[in-house]
């Protein structure tokens, strides 16, 4: 049970907001730091470093290279009573820096996580409130890991928000809070053959690059048979290092989606015979490797009609239709699996960028770094505080909202 407070969820979400308004230079300093600096997953030191010395700077006490991975971190507020985790994303794109804006997604559930411990240490109540720095979340599966770490095991609820381009958020709206995304499962296959002179004898080799070829085409082909929802994407790393020698290794990297975790492992085994047939007709032998397996996003319904509702009140509208299917998106985050273990929350919202460019674009990374960008990201952080706040203080809310996700949890398959 939480202890009883004589505030009012207005008076706290007023006090939220003010002291949000008065971090705003230092968290507009962290932000443009993770910006300037793009780090691969596993690889963001210099974000880990920057992001533990500020919580440090707020009197915080801060586990730096938490549960086991060199770049998460875990700072926590309060004692007894429930949990509420914002995770905090960092990594970047190869190439092109922060065009997936988790620069803005960093800067926002720390913000949010400040705006809790503001208002704890005003009204002291039982709970504690958490910022937990998930890595890698680009393919690298960060969230996965700290799963296995049980860095989710005592998590009563789990937040955080997505920025987009604005130009894919519905007119009039600031975003989206009841939405879902698509599962993923990421594989890579290597096709081994035997090397021969190209020119003076073709006929002893056995070509890896023809069978890579040969299972790209497949997949080109399978594209036509998949449902509207389902992606095939696939990149040949590997092809070969001179034109005289038949290729004798190729390796090629695949990611399949679908909108949920059975049918992406369902597709991906229609992928596998693609290139084990590849592999029959070429002579080669293939060999498939799993890198990691994002599950769909469960929304919290009750989590997104709170945040609604505050958001509501900031003058930011959000899609919540609680009623109908969740918005569904076509991208995949390791946040799905989280959903999984604990009552998860991921809305998206829109920011400006040239030409309505869309994540994973450098048009996005321009976009990621501007005021406005900051401003909107904030805005999801006074909403997302309050709804941590009544998580922690409202006994009836926090019901709800387990008795919603033990409803639409399911097991992550595979």
């Amino acid at each position: 049970m939480a202890e009883s407070t004589s505030a009012s969820q207005d008076d706290v979400q007023k006090l939220i907001n003010k002291a949000l308004d008065d971090l705003d230079p230092e968290l507009r300093q962290i932000n443009r730091k993770i910006h300037e600096s793009p780090e691969l997953g596993y690889q963001e030191v210099l974000a880990h470093d920057n992001i533990t010395a500020f919580l440090r700077s707020q009197g915080l006490s801060v586990t730096p290279h938490a549960f086991g991975l060199e770049t998460a971190f875990l700072a926590e507020y309060g004692s007894g009573g429930r949990v509420v985790t914002f995770n905090v994303e960092y990594d970047a794109l190869p190439g092109i820096g922060h065009a997936c804006g988790h620069n803005l997604i960093a800067t926002g559930s720390l913000a949010a996580f400040l705006g809790v411990v503001a208002a704890m240490k005003v009204h002291h109540i039982a709970g504690r409130v958490r910022a937990l720095g998930t890595p890698a979340e680009e393919g690298g599966g960060g969230k996965i890991r700290l799963i296995d770490a049980e860095a989710y095991a005592d998590v009563d609820a789990c937040l955080m928000t997505h920025p987009f381009s604005s130009a894919l958020i519905p007119p009039v709206y600031h975003g989206v809070a009841y939405g879902t995304c698509v599962a993923s499962v990421k594989f890579g296959a290597t096709f081994t053959g035997k090397a021969s002179h190209a020119a003076a004898a073709p006929h002893e080799g056995i070509n890896a690059l023809d069978a890579a070829v040969l299972a790209y085409n497949g997949l080109s082909m399978l594209r036509q048979q998949i449902k509207p929802d389902q992606r095939i994407q696939v990149v040949i790393l590997k092809g070969g290092e001179v034109p005289n020698v038949i290729t004798p290794k190729s390796v090629l990297d695949m990611n399949v989606r679908s909108s949920t975790l059975e049918e992406a492992r369902d597709l991906q085994l229609r992928v596998k015979k693609c290139f084990e047939g590849a592999a029959t007709a070429t002579g080669c032998t293939v060999k498939f490797e799993e890198t990691n397996a994002y599950a769909e996003l469960v929304s919290n319904p009750d989590i997104c009609i709170s945040y609604s509702d505050i958001m509501a009140g900031l003058g930011a509208q959000q899609v919540c239709f609680v009623e109908k299917p969740p918005i569904p998106g076509p991208w995949s985050t390791d946040m799905g699996n989280v959903s999984k273990v604990c009552p998860g929350f991921h809305a998206t919202y829109g920011i400006p960028t040239p030409n309505g460019a869309a994540n994973h674009t450098p048009g996005f990374t321009e976009g990621a770094a501007t005021d406005e960008a900051h401003r909107l990201t904030i805005l999801t952080s006074k909403g997302m505080a309050g709804t941590a706040w009544r998580m922690l203080t409202d006994d009836a809310f926090a019901k709800q909202v387990r008795a919603s996700f033990e409803k639409g949890k399911g097991a992550i398959g595979g």
